[in-house]
């Protein structure tokens, strides 16, 4: 799994350990290490590890900006669709850079990739157990059986 010193390689933008502490980027990491299936994600699990951890430390650094300058930390908002400073206002297209049903991953670009990604990696069937078939009690009737002394039709 991905530690913290290739996680801040790889995304550089979180090496200032004053704003992003080296316990906090390992618990997010462990906690990613959780939920991001190496059976689905493959070659690209430490990816899904990284984005899903540098989404977390994204969120909870605006937290402790909001808690340094007196406000609530942990209060939820979405992508900014418009501005205004006196007379200057400005918009922008959301919907152009959100995943749709992706709710609070949508609160950061890392999120919005790990969603992306998530989606992909979690299409499919995924099959449970051991994946042995009982001849005599399988899936499906595949015809008479030829052993023997043993019958699978009725009488």
């Amino acid at each position: 799994m991905i530690d913290v010193q290739t996680f801040r390689e790889q995304f550089p933008e979180f090496t200032c350990q004053q704003t992003y502490p080296t316990a906090q980027v390992d618990f997010w990491l462990g906690v990613a290490g959780q939920f991001v299936d190496g059976s689905r994600w493959g070659n690209s699990t430490n990816l899904g590890v990284a984005l899903y951890t540098a989404h977390q430390i994204a969120i909870e650094a605006k937290s402790q900006k909001e808690a340094s300058v007196g406000g609530i930390p942990g209060q939820q908002s979405g992508p900014i669709s418009s501005k205004g400073v006196d007379k200057v206002s400005i918009g922008y297209d959301t919907g152009a850079v959100t995943e749709k049903d992706a709710g609070h991953w949508n609160q950061t670009i890392y999120g919005t990739r790990f969603y992306r990604l998530a989606k992909i990696f979690g299409a499919g069937p995924l099959q449970v157990g051991i994946g042995f078939v009982d001849p005599l009690n399988g899936p499906a009737w595949q015809g008479p059986l030829t052993t023997p002394g043993f019958t699978n039709f009725g009488s």
